[in-house]
């Protein structure tokens, strides 16, 4: 019963902050210069023409008639049609995410795979070479940007060795493995930076743990090193790690958006640049609302893991 009046009152906030953003996103994105029927026409439209487009999109209503009718619309399922494409938002939003979602799940995956490993062996043997690999790899990792990286890859990667396509998406109706092949190096770019910065937590949060008494006690009672490392240290170090996962995922998205452009990949982010270089505003508007529903879904989901990770948290109301 506790567990259903907090998902109640999640969803219940997840619902209001969503109506606030929409109407910051609105705002912003209408404040944002250039108009979108003089774009689509060009400079040498007459003026009358662009009135007639701009009364065919709607952009003559009142501002607040136009907000809300794409409020009403998003919570309906009916997000409108693209000024530039001419087809609904929602399909094209739903055909890039097709290549966006695979993407930044692998990535993730990847950035987890290579960060737990390697700071959990780091902090298990400090100053050791380990852990020394671990720290250069995490400076680097968070000193340079994806797209840098990205950029390395396939001139490393695809172009000298060979090994993986440098850039394209074949779709998904090519097979899964053309499809994955191609997202194999931009998720290899997205994952180093994140997995250099979950590296750092990881081997903090269990150098801290290890301190702490009861794994001491656990020690002094002749439980060996590594069956204290990884039946008390870790499972308690990993709260803190997946609030950082979380955190990080507004910054995995961002990323996505530079590294789907370096690697031609038409997926959300490549969308979103297009939608706001044509000032197609009724996609670049929903494009920004879904990027940050996922962010308040993802923070929900952390808190779900607290509660999994810590039974402390599990009563709470």
């Amino acid at each position: 019963m506790l567990a259903f009046k907090r998902l109640a009152r999640q969803i219940g906030g997840l619902a209001v902050v969503l109506a606030i953003a929409s109407l910051v996103i609105f705002l912003l994105i209408e404040a944002a210069p250039g108009d979108p029927a003089s774009i689509m026409l060009g400079t040498n439209a007459s003026p009358d023409t662009v009135a007639a487009l701009r009364a065919e999109l709607g952009l003559d209503r009142p501002l607040l008639l136009r907000y809300l009718s794409w409020l009403g619309g998003v919570f309906t399922g009916d997000l409108g049609n693209s000024y530039t494409y001419g087809v609904p938002v929602a399909q094209l939003i739903g055909d890039r995410l097709a290549v966006t979602v695979p993407l930044t799940a692998i990535a993730t995956l990847l950035s987890i795979v290579i960060s737990l490993p390697l700071g959990v062996w780091a902090a298990n043997r400090p100053n050791g070479p380990v852990d020394t690999l671990a720290s250069l790899f995490s400076q680097v990792g968070i000193a340079v940007p994806n797209f840098w990286i990205g950029l390395l890859l396939i001139l490393g990667v695809a172009l000298g060795l060979g090994w993986l396509t440098p850039g394209g998406f074949p779709g998904w109706q090519a097979g899964a493995w053309p499809a994955l092949e191609a997202l194999i190096l931009p998720a290899i770019a997205l994952a180093i930076p994140q997995s250099a910065v979950l590296t750092r937590v990881t081997r903090a949060a269990v150098i801290e743990v290890t301190n702490e008494d009861f794994v001491r006690t656990a020690r002094a009672k002749g439980m060996s090193r590594t069956r204290a490392l990884w039946r008390h240290t870790v499972p308690n170090a990993l709260l803190p790690v997946v609030t950082m996962l979380g955190l990080q995922i507004p910054f995995l998205i961002s990323g996505a958006v530079l590294v789907e452009n370096v690697f031609t990949l038409p997926g959300i982010g490549t969308l979103a640049y297009q939608a706001l270089s044509q000032r197609d505003l009724i996609v670049v508007q929903n494009v920004v609302l879904m990027f940050t529903l996922i962010v308040m879904v993802v923070n929900v989901i952390v808190d779900a893991l607290y509660a999994v990770l810590d039974p402390r948290l599990r009563g709470r109301t």
